[in-house]
């Protein structure tokens, strides 16, 4: 069953942020992972919750997103995002 990782980020420091931007695909790759939404036009449809800049990555399952996560392959671009960036995430099981 696929899952979807949702993640909004709000970018402290946009051009560190590139650094970023250009290593996370490939981990994300390596580990089945796809983008479906990355930084696009977001609105806030009902609710409190003001998303600044949203992405949402689909993975094989809800373990291989988690080991994405954790990996060493990701380990370089989430320790820049951490840097140059807030982030809240989310993983989430599809139907």
């Amino acid at each position: 069953m696929n899952a979807y990782v949702i993640v909004d980020i709000e970018v402290t420091d946009p051009e560190g942020y590139k650094e970023y931007v250009k290593l996370a695909p490939e981990s994300i790759k390596i580990f089945g992972g796809r983008y479906t939404a990355r930084g696009g036009q977001n609105e806030t449809l009902e609710g409190e919750w003001h998303a600044k800049r949203l992405v949402i990555l689909e993975f094989p399952s809800f373990d291989q997103a988690k080991a994405w996560l954790n990996s060493d392959e990701y380990a370089p671009a989430r320790a820049l995002r951490h840097k140059y960036a807030k982030t809240n995430m989310v993983v989430v099981e599809g139907t």
